[in-house]
């Protein structure tokens, strides 16, 4: 269940209120962007009496935040550049519902200065800052420049225009390594790369322009100290027209992977009454320095010393700004509201008030087994917790696009206390069921149970340090989850018949064979009473009584009641073909039923020598010939999905005989885009 922020309330009366400010009245804001962002704002607007017009890509013409708007306008094909990155279609869309206000939410074209001026143009108020606030803090070296003009530290490093390659090395050996290369344009840690010596200098250069290019048409980078396992800390600030600026108090982001947030909370553990003063003080100053209004969040990097210094500022609403919400009572798409009007905040410094802990978790399309690999499709069961706030866009028909970011939803929690945050959202993580694609819902439990976060200790480098912990298997979990899939596969049908032709009715055990979430499992089941199962998993027994199964319905999962091991567990269920789908013990599972295929399949020798793209997605880079004599694990191509490269490798030593992809080019899934010819054995001897 979705629940919308507390109002804030105030004492000030409309004749209380600054009037020197230009005012800008509208009635029907157009959200120009999509999923959770988009129904986020949406729930705002109506909740303040707005009219509320959505946009659409081809690939979401049945989105959820489509079906809630007041009015629809499609705005192109699927590729964001065909569609919600196209400013003239947006404009368009505005004047035909007569939208006299947009909302950017975030991403797309949330900080592009040039869709606030085409607004401005088009008579349209810009729910966001100004164009010159917008360049301002949009070019990171420029960025950079202005936040030390005001006064605010910044980590020492290259922001210069000279773009050549060895004008960047040669800074770098300045600074010293390790640096960081980060894109200029950049955010959501796309273009940025950490290099800790100069040999790997140029490829991580190359790397990161590339992505930079692709995600922000501006291959352009500064070059900076790399901080070694700081905090990320963020201010959140709000100004409106008449000159009140205040700060809403800090988020603490360093979970991160890949430079991407990952669990967002409020306030820091790391952060006292005086540093939350010190720090909400700069980030005033910063806004003041640049003449800004609206929502925005300065970033710092805060070391073991407690020195802050600025990273960027995001001149959006942030993905993580439900925590804030939760823990002042404020709603911050009004509070932009309000400001893009022209009226004056309605609050002060002194009313704002941090209660109780809050505590956010970004649940993603991604498979933590295969290097976190963007994960595209439909749900086959799709059920989020109702205990605690969701923000999402599944509806009814779940489908995760290619095209678009990998996060399906963001879970918050909030407690008196960090330590009841945090419990409340570990159960609402296990209570929420998403089967059918991969997902990042185990890991995030885990890094939720570590004890490095469980204190409050987790830095940036904390999945980087414990990522062993929390990739690991569980191997009685595994037992546990292997049991049932075979019972499912080999004893029970889903409708509760008995399967046809291999149901279990003589005590003689069936072999079963299939992948446990990649992992190759081997498990002999079978009939040991009336109603009840043996299971052996690598040599553990484990007795099974299966008590209810309620069939699988045409929107979701069916559910088995089962004993194992004398403790009953309620197991959904959902399967497609060989894929059969489980939640069990709060956590899901995939398996891939291998019993009836061939031997030659079952085993998938490793090595192959055929290079399959592991996601759909765009060529960015070919990095090998016909011809070539290339090593394992040497870079072939690299593919972006979801706003992220990745790497496909030669997976044998030998000679490639074909290349069936060149750069631009959409592949799918599966596709073999490189075949090798293995290397014959060296001879013995």
């Amino acid at each position: 269940m979705t629940t919308a922020p507390v109002p804030f309330r105030t004492n000030k009366t409309e004749a209380q209120r600054p009037v020197m400010a230009k005012l800008s009245p509208f009635s029907t804001i157009l959200v120009a962007n999509r999923g959770e962002i988009a129904r986020r704002v949406m729930r705002t607007a109506r909740k303040l009496g707005y009219r509320t017009v959505a946009v659409y890509s081809d690939a979401d013409a049945g989105a959820a935040h489509v079906a809630e708007a007041d009015r629809a306008v499609h705005i192109g094909a699927a590729a964001p550049s065909a569609s919600y990155l196209r400013i003239e279609a947006i404009i368009a869309a505005a004047k035909a519902a007569g939208a006299d206000a947009i909302h950017p939410g975030y991403g797309f074209l949330a900080e592009n200065a040039g869709f606030a001026r085409a607004c401005a143009e088009a008579g349209i108020v810009f729910i966001g800052p100004s164009p010159e606030a917008i360049v301002a803090m949009g070019d990171k070296a420029g960025a950079k420049r202005v936040m030390e003009a005001a006064g605010v530290p910044c980590v020492p490093g290259y922001q210069g225009e000279n773009q050549d390659e060895a004008t960047l090395i040669a800074e770098a050996d300045r600074i010293g390594f390790p640096v960081m290369i980060k894109a200029t344009a950049g955010g959501g840690g796309r273009g940025m790369r950490l290099v800790e010596d100069a040999a790997s200098f140029p490829e991580r250069l190359r790397s990161a322009r590339s992505e930079a290019q692709s995600a922000f048409g501006n291959p352009d980078v500064i070059i900076e100290r790399a901080i070694i396992a700081p905090r990320h800390v963020e201010i959140q600030v709000i100004a409106d027209r008449h000159g009140n600026v205040l700060h809403l108090g800090e988020r603490d982001c360093s979970v991160q992977r890949r430079h991407q947030k990952v669990i967002e909370e409020a306030p820091s553990p790391a952060v006292d009454a005086d540093l939350r003063a010190r720090m909400g003080e700069t980030a005033v100053q910063a806004a003041r320095a640049i003449g800004y209004e609206g929502a925005g969040t300065l970033e710092f990097l805060l070391d073991a010393q407690g020195r802050f210094y600025f990273m960027e500022m995001n001149t959006r609403l942030q993905v993580e700004h439900p925590v804030t919400e939760a823990v002042t009572g404020l709603d911050l798409v009004e509070l932009q509201l309000i400001a893009a009007s022209g009226a004056a905040l309605p609050i002060t410094q002194q009313q704002v008030q941090v209660r109780g802990h809050a505590i956010e978790v970004r649940l993603c399309a991604e498979d933590p087994t295969q290097g976190f690999m963007p994960q595209s499709g439909r749900f086959r069961a799709w059920a989020p917790t109702t205990a605690l706030r969701v923000d999402h866009a599944l509806g009814g028909d779940p489908e995760i696009s290619p095209y678009y970011d990998s996060m399906i939803a963001k879970i918050i929690a909030h407690g008196e206390t960090r330590e009841d945050a945090r419990r409340k959202l570990i159960h609402g993580l296990e209570d929420t069921v998403a089967l059918g694609i991969a997902t990042n819902q185990a890991f995030l439990g885990r890094c939720l149970a570590h004890p490095v976060f469980a204190a409050g200790g987790a830095t940036t480098a904390f999945i980087g340090e414990h990522g062993d912990d929390l990739l690991a298997r569980d191997t009685a979990f595994d037992h546990r989850a292997a049991a049932a899939a075979a019972l499912l596969l080999h004893g029970i049908a889903i409708d509760g018949r008995p399967v046809a032709g291999r149901s279990l009715t003589h005590t003689l055990p069936v072999p079963v064979l299939f992948k446990l979430d990649g992992a190759p499992v081997s498990v002999s089941i079978s009939r040991s009473g009336p109603g009840t199962y043996e299971a052996e998993v690598d040599g553990t027994v484990l007795t099974l009584a299966p008590s209810v199964l309620a069939p699988q319905t045409v929107d979701g999962a069916g559910r088995l009641v089962v004993t194992i091991d004398g403790t009953a567990e309620t197991v959904h269920l959902a399967r497609d073909g060989n894929h059969l789908y489980l939640h069990l013990s709060g956590r899901p599972v995939r398996i891939d039923d291998l019993s009836f295929e061939p031997a030659h399949r079952a085993g998938e020798a490793a090595g192959d020598g055929r290079i399959k793209a592991a996601m759909n997605g765009r060529v960015v880079a070919v990095l090998a010939a016909i011809g070539d004599a290339v090593d394992q694990g040497q870079p072939l191509v690299t593919l972006e999905a979801m706003k992220m490269e990745h790497v496909h490798k030669a997976d044998c030593t030998g000679t490639i005989t074909a290349i069936t992809v060149s750069e631009g080019d959409q592949v799918a899934s599966g596709h073999v885009m490189v075949e090798i010819e293995a290397a014959a054995p060296a001879a013995a001897g």
